[in-house]
């Protein structure tokens, strides 16, 4: 069995996630890619081939928790260990103030922002356990501490996922895992422009205006990048980072800075 590490990412099919395996793929590392869009986690393993890595592709939804054992115990028979879990899968949910939202709109955010994080931890951390050793980075939000207007369900499950990331590095630390999570800015793709339209509407401004309003958030003036991420998540995991455990790293070009 080779030596390379072997690093799950969860929401592998585009943007941030896909960033995230090309970083991974770059340093060598040997690939379990998952998401529930099976032709654009088939893309992202082409673009991994080209890093000459190893990718298997699994399809799952971590909303269920039956899907994510599956996939959970095919990677770890494939690939024989998980070294790093990338927690990165997200759903933007619904831009509507609270009084206005449907219960199935706030469910649905949860089951795969918070509850997806849940039973991917609880799927893989056995075995890390079991080999006393693993890192787990979880991918989060800034809007968990500065919210946007009608973002209700996102920012209350990304604020959800600090403490989780928090207890559960503390639970875990005896047996040599760290979990960190990562709280982006607002990320520079079609998700980000998504809510920029959400935002102007509820907001009755333009698109132009609400995306002026978090560049100037910024001290730097400009959204973060994915690769930026993605960077952050690859350092997070590696050996350089064996001191750190329990953190929120702002990842936002000092959009938020605590």
């Amino acid at each position: 069995m080779t030596d390379a590490p072997v690093v799950l990412v969860t929401g592998a099919s585009q943007g941030i996630g896909r960033e995230i395996a090309l970083a991974f793929a770059a340093t060598g590392a040997r690939l379990v890619l998952t998401a529930r869009n099976r032709e654009n986690l088939e893309e992202t393993a082409r673009l991994v081939a080209d890093h000459g890595a190893e990718a298997l592709v699994r399809c799952a939804d971590v909303a269920d928790p039956e899907d994510v054992e599956r996939m959970a115990t095919e990677a770890l028979t494939r690939m024989g260990r998980i070294d790093v879990l990338i927690c990165n899968s997200g759903v933007a949910g619904p831009t509507t103030v609270l009084w206005e939202l449907e219960p199935e709109q706030w469910q649905q955010t949860m089951r795969v922002n918070v509850d997806g994080v849940f039973h991917c931890c609880r799927s893989l951390l056995p075995s890390m356990i079991e080999r006393r050793a693993g890192s787990v980075v979880v991918i989060g939000s800034m809007s968990g501490k500065q919210p946007l207007h009608g973002r209700t369900p996102y920012t209350t499950g990304k604020l959800g996922l600090v403490g989780l990331v928090r207890t559960l590095a503390l639970e875990v630390g005896e047996f040599g895992i760290r979990v960190n999570l990562i709280s982006p800015g607002a990320v520079a793709g079609p998700r980000i422009d998504s809510v920029i339209a959400g935002q102007a509407r509820v907001l009755g401004i333009s698109d132009a205006e609400v995306r002026e309003r978090l560049q100037d958030a910024s001290p730097l003036h400009r959204l973060t990048e994915p690769r930026e991420v993605a960077a952050a998540a690859v350092f997070l995991a590696s050996p350089a980072a064996g001191a750190i455990t329990g953190e929120d790293l702002n990842v936002s070009a000092g959009a938020v800075t605590y």
